[in-house]
């Protein structure tokens, strides 16, 4: 958007006519009674229609109809077969490489320290894991935890919160003792998008690996993990993809590591031939090395789901959908929100930007209450940021144009008074 006046509620109706994704929007259950807009789909996806269905069905014809003879009938597999599913519609990535397990949590601590295993039997000498202070707390916990527990140093980059890491700045930083590169593709603050391709190849000039965390890009934007050449990566599957509240998360490992995949939750089903129940543990062939324990067969089903739809929309139109989402929502915050105090803290650059755009007030957490009263569910982020999350499968423009509406007339009334007392988890969701 170029004009200089804020786009009108008839041209939000104009740009929803002749999107190509317009259809999808009837795939998803419908809003509550009440809400106006849901902007916080970067935390957690509305649900599929299908996806009720889908789960019924399995727990009347294959659950209850096969029994514990469903393990034995395609149940053990689905972690690896959903992982290829969407490896190809949303990873760049070759079948056998991802597998769908466990929390992004769980995830990311395995691959970490697949990763410095791998990079420190390559070279004892490397010991040092570099990443940013504005990554997710999650990463940073972990990365803080193995460095506690393994004699890791930790390096730490301090971008700026709307450019984000550079491919410079990981330059400057990365030598012979550099283990480990870990980022997130999408800060979750900023939105900022991060250079994948371009700071992975930063990093293997110096001789370290990368452990990239996919949550906020996997399913909003295109990702070729295959030809970046990533070693590591992880991601949810609750927010773009929409598979549900603390659906299983993804974990790729580069097939050039299969060979010395050393993971540190040694489960029965990371384990070769896991039901001998042999005495030791012998990694599994390839990346179901990965995997640890019994895997959650109706939450896969949701992943499976979401996956089949942003592969018959197509990454690459999803990503030109929020590429125009985010830009429109950026032509009315410059009219209506920023002369009301607000800044807007994710990046101005297109390329650069990823599913949401953040700005900041003093009493963000306020009026972020207020929102919710008026039918706007959008996102608080400490210590003073709102998050609008555009889910491009979801969301329509009119949608988004009604939702500033609000938030502009909200904020532009009397001044909040403070909720001092109000938890931030009573108006965040995750990620």
């Amino acid at each position: 958007m170029t004009s200089m006046a804020a786009p009108t509620r008839q041209d939000a109706l104009d740009l929803d006519a002749r999107d190509p994704l317009a259809g999808f929007h009837d795939r998803f259950e419908p809003l509550p009674d009440g809400v106006v807009a849901y902007l916080d789909g970067n935390s957690l996806g509305r649900p599929l229609r299908e996806i009720p269905t889908a789960w019924a069905d399995f727990a009347r014809d294959q659950w209850a109809g096969r029994l514990i003879r469903g393990w034995s009938e395609g149940w053990m597999e689905l972690p690896e077969q959903v992982g290829d599913e969407l490896a190809a519609a949303a990873l760049g990535a070759a079948p056998g490489t991802t597998v769908i397990a466990d929390s992004t949590t769980v995830n990311f601590y395995k691959a970490l320290r697949a990763a410095v295993n791998i990079a420190r039997a390559a070279d004892p000498a490397r010991n040092r894991v570099v990443l940013d202070r504005d990554n997710f707390p999650t990463n940073r916990y972990i990365a803080e935890s193995l460095a506690r527990d393994f004699d890791l140093e930790l390096v730490w980059l301090h971008p700026e919160p709307a450019s984000g890491v550079t491919v410079a700045e990981v330059e400057a930083v990365t030598d012979e003792r550099t283990a480990v590169v870990t980022l997130s593709h999408i800060a979750y603050q900023s939105g900022y998008l991060a250079d994948a391709a371009a700071i992975t190849a930063a990093a293997h000039r110096a001789g370290a690996l990368v452990v990239w965390d996919l949550c906020h890009s996997v399913g909003s934007t295109e990702i070729e993990l295959d030809a970046w050449d990533v070693d590591f990566a992880v991601g949810c599957t609750y927010k773009f993809l929409g598979a549900g509240p603390g659906a299983p998360a993804l974990l790729y490992a580069n097939a050039r590591h299969h060979g010395h995949l050393d993971q540190p939750i040694w489960g029965w089903l990371g384990r070769r031939d896991a039901f001998e129940m042999e005495q030791g543990y012998v990694p599994a062939q390839g990346i179901s090395a990965m995997r640890s324990g019994t895997p959650p067969i109706p939450a896969i089903l949701g992943v499976r789901a979401g996956a089949a739809v942003v592969a018959e929309a197509g990454i690459g139109a999803i990503r030109a959908k929020a590429e125009g989402l985010t830009e429109f929502v950026l032509s009315l915050a410059d009219e209506w929100l920023v002369p009301l105090g607000f800044t807007v803290t994710s990046p101005r650059e297109t390329a650069r930007r990823g599913g949401h755009v953040s700005v900041d007030r003093d009493d963000a957490r306020e009026l972020c209450l207020r929102l919710v009263e008026a039918g706007v569910l959008a996102d608080f982020r400490t210590p003073n940021t709102i998050r609008i999350g555009l889910s491009p499968l979801s969301t329509s423009f009119t949608q988004v144009w009604d939702a500033l509406a609000v938030m502009r007339d909200v904020a532009g009334a009397a001044p909040v008074a403070p909720a001092a007392d109000v938890p931030a988890d009573a108006l965040a969701s995750t990620g």
